[in-house]
């Protein structure tokens, strides 16, 4: 089989796998080529953390079982857990209805956070109005429902 030499082992295959081209074909990319990932405990439905891929990163995703993302700052692709310990194993991969978004459901082994938080959106919640989900359903006729202020929900 032809191939190309390479330092690590002496051939490499002279076509490198490549993404499902089905799959290829229904996503959305960003002007970088990457998309957003939405990493979710699979049992739980807590969600972990939002990452970036590109068509490789979501290729390895899909055939190792590990979580692969694309760094933009270092611009290098990374599989979570191979520096902290802190794996991300992928249970399923969902696309989102416009293609532009992926769920990475997994079970997630330590921390998600790069801070040593459970997930990346630990104690980092934002002050909002809520609407009271009852008076907006009785009001839906209405032009504006009426906002709680303050509320939590």
């Amino acid at each position: 089989m032809p191939g190309r030499r390479a330092r690590h082992n002496g051939l490499v295959p002279a076509h490198p796998p490549r993404l499902d081209p089905a799959i290829a074909g229904r996503l959305k990319r960003d002007a970088a080529g990457l998309f957003p990932a939405v990493a979710q405990q699979y049992d739980t439905g807590e969600v972990l953390m939002v990452g970036w891929m590109d068509d490789e990163a979501l290729r390895r995703t899909l055939t190792t079982g590990r979580a692969t993302y694309w760094s933009r700052s270092r611009r290098e692709y990374w599989v979570k857990g191979d520096t902290s310990g802190n794996l991300q194993l992928v249970h399923s991969v969902s696309l989102d209805c416009d293609g532009d978004t992926v769920l990475v459901q997994v079970d997630q082994l330590g921390p998600a956070c790069h801070t040593g938080s459970r997930t990346c959106f630990d104690g980092r919640t934002l002050p909002v109005t809520v609407v009271d989900p009852l008076r907006a359903r009785d009001a839906r006729h209405a032009d504006v429902a009426e906002p709680v202020r303050g509320a939590q929900l």
